[in-house]
């Protein structure tokens, strides 16, 4: 097993009603098959628990905490009941991203680019500066964060209205993790940026067909006809293997790394 016998906290575990399984639920599910020992947090306490059920459905041991990253003093909470319950922190893994209510910049609405950045950015930072004293003091850890291939591409959807605060918000989440890596390289800890591209989840599918009041399908199809590799997007498993093999020793020297899992899509749109 891969992460056998490291504790691994999975930010976002849970996940949104829909057909396909959520990058976090997955992270947290692969983690804990190989072997971690996952505290699932996520602000739906009950979708948290439901992972955690998944996960010792195939053997593995979890449980789930309630937290709002967006204070502080959960934060706070969610670092001290890791080390309460399991006496470290070996890995975070930061998941929760959000773009409801985005715009083009002329239109955009300041409480909604607050609200996406307490969201995206401040929140992972906080979730950082939470763990990070404990995994200095075990001079060892990695930190993982879920940014976008939005943060280094230039084009949007076609059929989307171009928004200026999840893309702002993404980039900067890609600054934090070179950061990071360096400010606390000395302590052995690593961090390295995921950038999921067209995705087959919950979060990408079930808000397109609402708002634009077509179906899922339709939506998989426009999707899946812009990836390189195979004409498909991708799932929630490729994050998760993604993760994997950045949390695992196998990643022991690699840090700083801003990684596409994007079929392609990074290499032709620019």
């Amino acid at each position: 097993m891969r992460l056998k016998d490291k504790v691994a906290i999975v930010v976002g575990g849970g996940q949104q009603p829909g057909e396909t399984m959520g990058n976090g639920r997955a992270v947290a599910l692969r983690f804990g098959q190989e072997g971690a020992t996952v505290l699932v947090v996520d602000k739906d306490i009950a979708s948290a628990q439901d992972t955690v059920a998944m996960i010792a459905d195939t053997g593995g041991t979890a449980s789930a905490f309630e937290a709002d990253i967006t204070d502080e003093e959960s934060c706070r909470a969610m670092a001290a009941a890791c080390v309460d319950r399991y006496g470290r922190i070996d890995i975070l893994h930061n998941n929760v991203g959000m773009s409801l209510g985005d715009r083009p910049t002329p239109e955009m609405d300041m409480e909604v680019w607050d609200r996406l950045f307490d969201m995206n950015l401040k929140g992972m930072v906080m979730t950082c500066k939470n763990v990070l004293p404990v995994m200095r003091d075990q001079r060892a850890g990695v930190i993982l964060n879920v940014s976008s291939t939005s943060s280094i591409s230039a084009r949007v959807e076609p059929t989307a209205r171009s928004g200026v605060a999840y893309k702002t918000s993404k980039g900067a989440v890609n600054t934090l993790t070179h950061h990071l890596a360096i400010e606390n390289a000395e302590f052995g800890i690593r961090a390295n940026a995921i950038l999921p591209g067209l995705m087959d989840t919950p979060m990408a599918i079930e808000r397109r067909a609402r708002e634009r009041n077509i179906d899922r399908e339709e939506v998989r199809r426009e999707r899946n006809a812009r990836v390189p590799l195979l004409g498909r997007m991708g799932t929630a498993w490729d994050v998760a293997n993604a993760a994997l093999f950045l949390a695992s020793d196998e990643a022991g020297y690699v840090t700083g790394l801003i990684m596409p899992v994007d079929g392609g899509l990074t290499s032709v749109r620019g």
